[in-house]
């Protein structure tokens, strides 16, 4: 829940316990801004404060379905200087990402690692209950393909951020949210009742 700056104190735990994770980021932006409105610590930048802080394994951060409005002529270039594997929206269009998780899977390999799901990585044909839509995105299939593609791996934690319920009347986007963090919370072998 809430919006994506919810990570930055998460992954300071995580990486205190277990060093520097691995991260598969579904999102439509990068959120590795530097500032806005003179602020270092807002939704679009968290994953820059983690970098800075050495809370990611960067060889291992794959960000997937970006997309979106940006005010910089390149908009993954930081990512890449990172060493982050960036995988735009249009690579993901009308395919399966089976094939692309088990390229992901090989690359977390069996050190921990966490999910983070941004709601508006998915298209707003499916969730409109967001601050920060843009077109042209995932879909609910394809967001499985990548939840469920994760199965087996060290997963330390897991999150699914930006919901907007005022924002969709319909009450699709929590119920698709809430779909997807049950589908997080049952892959590492959760006992249910």
């Amino acid at each position: 829940g809430g919006d994506h700056t919810i990570i930055y104190p998460i992954l300071q735990a995580l990486a205190a316990k277990h060093g520097p994770v691995g991260l598969v980021h579904v999102d439509a932006h990068t959120d590795t801004g530097d500032t806005a409105l003179g602020q270092r610590i807002y939704h679009g930048s968290p994953f820059r404060r983690c970098v800075e802080e050495g809370l990611l394994d960067c060889g291992r951060v794959v960000q997937i379905g970006i997309r979106g409005s940006s005010y910089d002529p390149d908009t993954h270039k930081y990512c890449r200087e990172q060493g982050f594997r960036v995988v735009p929206a249009e690579e993901c269009w009308m395919k399966s990402l089976e094939p692309l998780m088990r390229e992901v899977r090989a690359q977390m390999g069996e050190r921990p690692m966490y999910i983070s799901f941004d709601i508006d990585g998915l298209d707003p044909a499916y969730a409109p209950g967001t601050g920060t839509p843009e077109i042209a995105r995932l879909t609910p299939a394809q967001a499985l393909e990548i939840i469920r593609g994760c199965k087996g791996l060290n997963i330390v934690g897991c999150d699914l951020v930006e919901v907007a319920p005022m924002y969709d009347v319909s009450g699709n986007t929590a119920f698709l949210g809430a779909n997807l963090l049950f589908e997080m919370c049952v892959l590492p072998g959760v006992k249910t009742l």
